[in-house]
């Protein structure tokens, strides 16, 4: 696949380059360059970025690191099956438990949430920093609700990290969850608070906020280009319609110079010689 000549492979994270070390200059650069294109087209073409982590997997297969691109590139094309391989793949050879989360959403995908529910209660869940386990809660809560538990989901987004004032990275997308939840639940008072106190905290747009607002509040959007074209169509029906009117006005002045070239009959029609062909 072609590679934009902005792209040089430098854009990778450290302890990315640090990985593709092991591998000869020239193949490690390719590689390189292939996974910059999934970190760039993964959230606005997600098949793009998928055929791009095929290449760096066809050419780096051993590196955990393209392997866990390969993941996330199948998971955002709902390809769950390969994606949950993929992110075991890059756990066996790098040893964290960093992908822990997403697996267990992986297997929510593939209609499984009570494996995602055991996922959370595992070992492994202690050992994320504070923001793997923020996202663990998140799946477990999805799980729940797959199940039709929704005031257990309610319980499981009740927690330190929703309560607390300050800001975090995943303060948007936890306010938010929470608010879903007691919507689904028909607590629709709590949730328009929730809403709003997400859309608070979502500082680069992660969530729907403020749509979800404006539909509880009745509230609908014109699209912009769909005004742009009513204003034209009028535009146009209103010069139409003084065209009509400019056309009647040039008739009627016609008749009357017809009129009185040639007069009129005793019966007051228009009386116009016409010459037989």
């Amino acid at each position: 696949m072609p590679i934009p000549e902005d792209v040089t492979g430098d854009e990778i994270d450290k302890d990315v380059r640090q990985e593709l070390q092991s591998l000869p200059k020239t193949l490690a650069e390719d590689v390189a360059k292939n996974l910059v294109m999934v970190a760039r087209l993964i959230d606005e073409d997600p098949e793009g970025a998928y055929g791009y982590s095929k290449v760096a997997l066809r050419l780096a297969s051993r590196v955990a690191a393209v392997r866990e691109a390969a993941g996330f590139a199948a998971y955002a094309n709902q390809k769950y099956s390969e994606a949950l391989a993929e992110f075991r793949a890059a756990r066996r050879m790098s040893g964290g438990v960093e992908l822990w989360p997403v697996m267990a959403d992986c297997e929510r995908g593939l209609g499984r949430p009570e494996k995602a529910l055991d996922m959370a209660g595992a070992p492994e869940v202690n050992k994320l920093d504070k923001a793997g386990q923020v996202e663990m809660r998140l799946v477990a809560a999805g799980a729940r609700r797959d199940l039709g538990q929704l005031d257990a989901a309610i319980v499981t987004l009740q927690s330190p990290e929703l309560a607390a004032g300050s800001v975090q990275p995943w303060t948007a997308r936890l306010r938010y969850a929470y608010a879903d939840a007691l919507l689904a639940a028909g607590r629709e008072g709590e949730a328009r608070e929730w809403f709003a106190k997400a859309l608070e905290a979502d500082r680069d747009g992660s969530t729907d906020a403020s749509d979800r607002l404006a539909e509880m509040d009745g509230v609908d959007f014109v699209d912009a280009l769909d005004e742009d074209e009513d204003e034209v169509e009028t535009e146009h029906e209103t010069e139409s319609g003084e065209n009509v009117v400019e056309q009647a006005a040039e008739a009627e002045e016609a008749e009357d110079s017809v009129e009185g070239q040639v007069g009129r009959d005793e019966a007051g029609h228009v009386a116009v010689d016409r010459d037989e062909d």
